[in-house]
């Protein structure tokens, strides 16, 4: 009788097992698994630096005279960067001497002079107001941390003659820009012509911004 009972228990559970396996009901083996992906957003961050410009010592200029400055960046953020320099020099209507001392005709004059460190590649040169503007780019990628070369060590005073600007202030102002150099620079050969074409970038970027180039 027992074993009966036994023989009738393995028949309903074979019954049981079957009509599950027959209605497609299962019981799956699962996991899941979550993967958090964190970006940092870079940062571009430049500084400009004339170390041996002392403005103290250039109050009483005269002409020819050679006067210390020397305008570098150095990248001071996260990211690789094409980075610029534009320099303001001022333009007047003057007369100046020759070497031998000679006279010139009275006409528009840039009142200072300088040497491009050949690690620069002109970009610009534009007259803005009383100034003739000149842009600059470097010539290699700036990594963070890294600085450039100085764009020119000494600029030199024109040979004015002399009632023309009598102690009038002269503004030669430089400023420096800079954008990443990732994802900007087309599809360019040299590092100059990518530097070109990112530069346009950073123009049409900041057009009415204060960060904006020298209009």
């Amino acid at each position: 009788m027992i074993k009966n009972k036994k023989m009738v228990k393995g028949i309903a559970l074979a019954a049981m097992l079957a009509a599950l396996a027959a209605g497609g009901t299962a019981a799956y083996l699962t996991d899941f698994e979550t993967a958090t992906n964190s970006f940092t957003v870079g940062k571009v961050d430049i500084e400009l630096d004339e170390p041996n410009w002392k403005p103290d010592d250039n109050t009483k200029i005269v002409p020819t005279q050679v006067i210390k400055k020397d305008p570098f960046i150095k990248n001071r953020g996260i990211n690789e960067a094409f980075v610029y320099l534009e320099v303001s020099v001022p333009v007047r209507n003057v007369i100046t001497a020759a070497q031998d001392g000679t006279r010139n005709a009275l006409t528009k004059t840039e009142l200072f002079s300088y040497t491009k460190n050949k690690e620069w590649t002109q970009l610009e040169r534009k007259a803005i107001g009383q100034n003739m503007v000149y842009t600059y780019a470097y010539n290699h990628i700036l990594k963070p941390g890294e600085k450039t070369t100085t764009l020119f060590n000494t600029v030199t005073f024109a040979n004015i003659i002399e009632g023309q600007l009598d102690t009038q202030q002269l503004d030669m102002p430089v400023r420096a820009y800079a954008i990443q150099s990732t994802n900007t620079g087309e599809d360019k050969t040299t590092i100059p012509e990518q530097a070109a074409a990112a530069y346009q970038k950073y123009v049409n970027q900041n057009k009415g911004l204060s960060g904006g180039v020298t209009k």
